[in-house]
């Protein structure tokens, strides 16, 4: 079956000589317009998750690799292919006050895709379908419509973003930190209008974070980027609880704990970027800073190895005999999230405490 949306190799460099800098690096992975997922994208800022995002989006061209939308690449098709993608791909950023012209009100920035778009041949079908994608997202039409940007608040604004998305009806929606610019009171009003549209639409959606506690609360499976390569990746559940990257386990450490009585994390003697001199073209990218740096991570770089059915990681500790590495595809690792056990063991949701 042709994937919705697939990147396959993708590597993005921005300069040359020695301001070369690479965001990307051989990433690979798709998302199947029949099976809706909960991707969580996390990383540090400077690891590729904003520059994966524009380049899935269509607003950057890659370096090297391939972006396909329904099996066409995505950045020589044109006329019909790019309007369908425009309608099945939706993005949400992360500014709530920049996105919109302060001079147009709610009902003009919704009505201009429904008409782009043909979605309604008269006002009364258009406003009812404006309606409706506004109270999906849990806001009043009454409240909401006839009013402009800047008499909504923050979350409003980013919940008003999604109603956008949502009304032309996206197989996909790629989020970019969508809640790190508002209130944390309104954060998880957001997360848990995202996680709605998910299951009751069948949408899948590309979360990009560097907050792993909402990454764990709101996603099936997660990719840990560091430096534009794939450090970790598997089902959130275990990647958060049993993280095994050396990367990751420090990110999961740094998580505060509400116990005033308990630390972060043990102290861990980890180096600054750059202190440990290195070919980083031909040395892990975490080489520089691991804790448990071997003489072989500063030779080659290493490739992900599946420790478990659902899980990879690329760190040479996990090289042991017979161990398989993964190749092409990293969400072929994924586990479809109706066979996800349910961890908070009943309603489907989360316990909102400590991840870790």
């Amino acid at each position: 079956m042709t994937p919705l949306l697939e990147a396959r190799e993708l590597g993005q460099v921005f300069g040359t000589g020695d301001k070369r800098t690479v965001a990307l690096e051989n990433l690979t992975l798709s998302f199947d317009a029949d099976t809706p997922s909960f991707t969580a994208i996390v990383g540090e800022s400077g690891s590729g998750k904003t520059t994966l995002a524009r380049s899935l989006l269509g607003f950057l061209r890659p370096s090297s690799g391939a972006v396909y939308f329904r099996g066409e690449d995505l950045y020589s098709t044109g006329g019909a292919g790019l309007r369908r993608f425009r309608r099945e791909v939706q993005a949400i950023f992360q500014d709530p006050f920049e996105v919109y012209n302060p001079f147009y009100t709610v009902d003009h920035m919704l009505a201009t895709p429904i008409r782009k778009f043909g979605l309604a041949p008269s006002r009364t079908q258009a406003r009812d379908l404006m309606e409706r994608s506004l109270r999906a997202v849990g806001l009043e039409p009454k409240e909401t419509l006839g009013r402009y940007p800047h008499q909504l608040s923050g979350g409003q604004r980013q919940r008003l973003t999604v109603a956008r998305a949502l009304l032309i009806g996206p197989r996909l929606i790629i989020a970019d930190e969508p809640v790190s610019m508002i209130d944390a009171s309104l954060r998880a009003t957001v997360l848990e209008s995202l996680r709605r549209l998910h299951e009751d639409f069948d949408i899948s959606f590309v979360y990009i974070t560097h907050d792993l506690t909402t990454a764990y609360q709101v996603s099936d499976n997660v990719i840990v980027l560091y430096r534009g390569r794939v450090a970790e990746v598997g089902d959130v559940e275990q990647v958060i609880k049993q993280p095994e990257h050396p990367y990751t386990q420090l990110l999961v450490g740094s998580i505060p704990i509400a116990d005033p009585d308990r630390p972060w994390a043990e102290d861990i003697n980890v180096p600054e970027a750059g202190e440990r001199e290195l070919d980083r073209e031909h040395a892990c990218a975490f080489a520089d800073r691991c804790p448990q740096v071997m003489p072989r991570c500063t030779q080659s770089p290493p490739p992900l190895y599946r420790t478990h059915d659902n899980r990879a990681v690329s760190c040479f500790l996990y090289d042991r005999d017979g161990e398989e590495t993964v190749e092409g595809d990293v969400r072929k690792i994924f586990r479809s999230s109706d066979l996800r056990p349910d961890p908070a063991g009943g309603d489907g949701r989360r316990n909102q405490t400590d991840p870790a």
